[in-house]
């Protein structure tokens, strides 16, 4: 599948079409001094992940209220986006993200010289594209698929890059510490400082409720590289470190997919429900039964564009606080 980039235009665009909001509250770094008077960097990472699953929970309603109002357990499920979409996406986040570097007064030099020294032996590669369990927030679990893009010729992460869910990334998460030691090691040898990036792509909208909501979670469709997850750490020539965290998910508004609902026995949890009302009335029953529903989100053409202007948001915010902290 081929895309039109258009960087500057789409930089611009992008920039543009986005309200005036306090840059502290876009992203949060941390070692800020790290960064101070870098000036040629490596971009070692760059992995790019696409939530296919994600299942958010609130307390357990039931009873009326699980019946006729919105969902405690919702399952949100991506269909229609292929392989090829995801590396057309993943592919042009890397390209902005490199010219806005450059764009921004920062040299990006070749990674061969970090994948070819015999320490980097050493870091343990996944083979992409990648499939993990992530925790999202306490109350949500998903399912994520992680590529790297085309022109970079490995694939690892750092300690921070994955939240796995379970038992899923350990062995990521383990080998993280490694990876992490062989490149600071690098990045002292070669006195360049190494780029690691991680974004993590959702497609939907998840509205929960306040303590006193009846409404349940609410699903709708959207776009955007989600806050928390989605980061940038930078390993200086001192071995030191440095982040930067989006604060505030670089989110894009558009059609980007068709919702439906594609619960299963939605009849018999809405009978089970009214009958726990009905019990707890008479002082026999309680409201634990709760509702859950499954929403698939079939993506659109618009899928493709819409992700990248996600991506190229993000990027711009965390080239613009990095310009300002060197």
């Amino acid at each position: 599948m081929r895309i039109s980039l258009g960087h500057a235009g789409l930089a611009l665009a992008v920039t543009l079409a986005q309200p005036a909001i306090a840059a502290e509250s876009l992203v949060k770094v941390s070692s800020p001094q790290v960064v101070k008077g870098v000036g040629s960097v490596i971009i070692g990472a760059f992995n790019v992940g696409f939530i296919f699953e994600s299942v958010d929970n609130t307390k357990k309603t039931g009873g009326m209220i699980g019946a006729f109002g919105g969902a405690t357990r919702a399952k949100s499920v991506l269909a229609g986006v292929t392989p090829a979409m995801m590396q057309a996406i993943t592919d042009a986040a890397y390209a902005d993200f490199t010219a806005r570097l450059q764009a921004s007064g920062f040299t990006v030099a070749p990674a061969d010289g970090l994948f070819s020294t015999p320490d980097f032996t050493r870091v343990k590669p996944l083979a992409a594209p990648y499939d993990a369990s992530v925790q999202l927030d306490k109350h949500s679990t998903g399912k994520a698929t992680f590529l790297k893009p085309a022109a970079v010729s490995t694939m690892f992460m750092l300690p921070g890059d994955l939240t796995a869910s379970g038992f899923s990334g350990m062995g990521v998460t383990m080998a993280a510490g490694t990876n992490q030691y062989v490149v600071s090691q690098y990045a002292k040898s070669s006195g360049q400082t190494i780029v690691d990036v991680t974004y993590l792509v959702d497609f939907s909208d998840v509205r929960r409720p306040g303590a006193f909501s009846m409404a349940g979670v609410q699903v709708n469709s959207g776009m955007s590289v989600t806050s928390d997850f989605s980061r940038v750490t930078l390993i200086a020539p001192s071995g030191k470190s440095a982040t930067v965290t989006l604060n505030d998910p670089a989110a894009v508004e558009g059609d980007f997919a068709d919702k439906a609902d594609t619960t299963k026995d939605k009849a018999v949890q809405s009978a089970m429900n009214i009958a726990c009302g009905v019990a707890a009335a008479f002082g026999a029953g309680t409201f634990q039964f709760g509702k859950s529903r499954t929403f698939t989100f079939t993506a659109k053409p618009a899928y493709v564009e819409g992700a990248v202007k996600a991506a190229a948001l993000a990027n711009d915010r965390i080239v613009t606080q990095l310009a300002a902290l060197r």
